[in-house]
């Protein structure tokens, strides 16, 4: 049983006296284990930081053996990138828990890989990527199983001036439609339905409001967990950032 395949590296940790477990999220493989033989020597160490995308191949005698990586190189070395960036660095750090901690171990989620791929590639653009990460979250509620529909009013079936997403059924709704009841309704950002709308002040923040809310309820609240840690501290620093 062996692969080969794109993967940015999610985490690792020591496995004995050199050795480490690396988490990976392959393109067309998913989320996987293996053994990396010298992780924790100089050599390896740089490679397997989170956020790194590497040319990873896994090999097991068994489908259902952890396996090791070999070959595990480096394509693109994120995690230096951002180094002198924290609020990057805060930014890839949260996307990394939620894909770690919302994903199916070994299932294929090869647009969410492109959605990941495409937000690191940007996260040195500040005056970019808040947004993009917002939407990075509404796409990752799909490709796990709890998309939002947002191309419609559920009232009228009017598909322009959508402002507004129940948070029982996460169906949007029209600004006139959901004026009555704007209280009970979470708000829905123009640049998340509308490609060429621009990203107003506040409209980061609704977003992850909005997905957020869903994220914990869906995915976390089933779990007896709460949000990870990170992405409460992405948000806290894009607020004192003013990128919110």
């Amino acid at each position: 049983m062996d692969w080969l395949d794109d993967a940015i590296i999610l985490g690792a940790k020591p496995f004995g006296e050199s050795k480490a477990i690396a988490e990976v999220f392959a393109r067309a493989h998913g989320r996987y284990g293996g053994v990396v033989h010298g992780g924790m020597g100089k050599t390896m160490r740089p490679v397997l930081q989170a956020g790194n995308v590497v040319r990873a191949g896994w090999k097991a005698r068994l489908s259902e053996q952890l396996g090791f990586y070999s070959p595990l190189e480096l394509i693109e070395p994120t995690a230096s990138r951002l180094l002198d960036n924290p609020l990057g660095l805060a930014g890839l750090t949260s996307a990394i828990a939620l894909v770690r901690t919302t994903t199916a171990e070994r299932h294929a989620y090869p647009g969410l890989y492109d959605a990941l791929a495409l937000l690191i590639d940007t996260l040195a653009q500040e005056e970019v990527w808040p947004a993009l990460y917002a939407r990075f979250e509404i796409g990752l509620l799909a490709e796990v199983g709890y998309g939002l529909d947002l191309g419609r009013c559920a009232v009228t079936g009017a598909r322009e001036d959508l402002a507004f997403v129940s948070p029982r059924t996460g169906r949007a709704a029209s600004a006139a439609a959901g004026a009555p009841f704007a209280e009970k309704l979470l708000r829905l950002p123009p640049f998340l339905t509308v490609p060429d709308a621009k990203v107003a002040a506040g409209d980061v923040a609704d977003s992850l409001a909005l997905s957020g809310y869903f994220l914990e309820r869906r995915v976390y609240d089933q779990r007896g967990e709460g949000l990870p840690d990170a992405r409460r501290r992405l948000i806290e620093r894009l607020g004192f950032a003013g990128r919110l």
